[in-house]
């Protein structure tokens, strides 16, 4: 659930709300962030500069406005688009019926590449896909896209794989960013599962992680560690998240006795 804190979790059973683990990992500071948006806003008048350089004249205020959130609408799209390849993906899994939608198609011909690539049955190697996982002791909750066993160990021998679908139409299909190993860490350390009825179950025996990018025009799959020490670096980051949330908005103001205005101030 959305909430003014970012999004939450209802934990069915009625105990206290959990932070979702894409909202703990929003309190790590991304530098690169800064000169991202401000690159946005560059393009939005490289694509159109004659008529910004007219707006910068007839109506500055209005264009700085768009030229300071053209960062938050290219975020809200590609967050759109990953939701809609997300739910592509489950309906191919479940061979389910899924609207004609040209923008996630070319996503979802590179998963069925992928999955051609790997031999993937979805009936045998299949555990579980966009299944909730909560961790009530450390009170947070996240979903995880897809539980898979393909034969990684030695000798061929089936692993369970926790795997996370990343889509870009511009990253090159290499990228990994410092905070999704700990995503993936807090998914697989997560020791419910909450299945489709809101009663829990066991998790599930996750031996290896590994992101999923997929491009319109390409696919990787890149083992990424969740291990202890990225769990607690996680666990560091709700703990962040969690005093920003509740934390003061206002300080009081600090005045010597004799000041005019302080609370201790004798009356003449």
């Amino acid at each position: 659930m959305a909430t003014d804190r970012g999004r939450y979790y209802r934990d069915p059973a009625g105990g206290p709300d959990l932070i979702s683990v894409t909202n703990a990992l929003q309190s790590i500071a991304k530098p690169a962030l800064l000169p991202w948006a401000a690159g946005r806003a560059a393009d939005a008048v490289i694509a159109s500069p004659i008529v910004a350089a007219r707006r910068a004249r007839s109506e500055p205020a209005a264009l700085r406005r768009e030229l300071v959130a053209a960062h938050r609408v290219y975020t809200d799209d590609a967050r759109n688009l990953g939701t809609r390849v997300h739910e592509r993906a489950v309906a191919h899994v479940l061979n389910a019926p899924y609207p004609a939608d040209p923008e996630v198609e070319p996503y979802a011909i590179e998963l069925a590449r992928w999955f051609r690539l790997w031999r993937v049955d979805f009936a045998r190697d299949i555990e579980a896909i966009e299944t909730t996982v909560l961790h009530r002791h450390y009170g947070y909750g996240g979903t995880g896209d897809l539980w898979i066993w393909l034969p990684t160990g030695p000798h061929g021998r089936r692993q369970l794989w926790l795997i996370d679908y990343k889509t870009s139409a511009r990253k090159p299909d290499t990228v990994v960013y410092d905070e999704q190993p700990l995503q993936l860490a807090a998914l697989r350390h997560a020791p419910v599962l909450l299945l489709p009825d809101d009663t829990d179950a066991p998790a599930l025996p996750v031996r290896r992680t590994a992101l999923l990018n997929l491009r319109p025009r390409s696919h990787r799959l890149i083992e990424v560690p969740s291990g202890r020490e990225q769990f607690r670096a996680f666990l560091a980051a709700t703990r962040t998240a969690r005093y920003l949330h509740n934390a003061p908005s206002a300080y009081n103001t600090i005045l010597p006795p004799w000041a005019p205005g302080s609370p201790d101030r004798k009356a003449a």
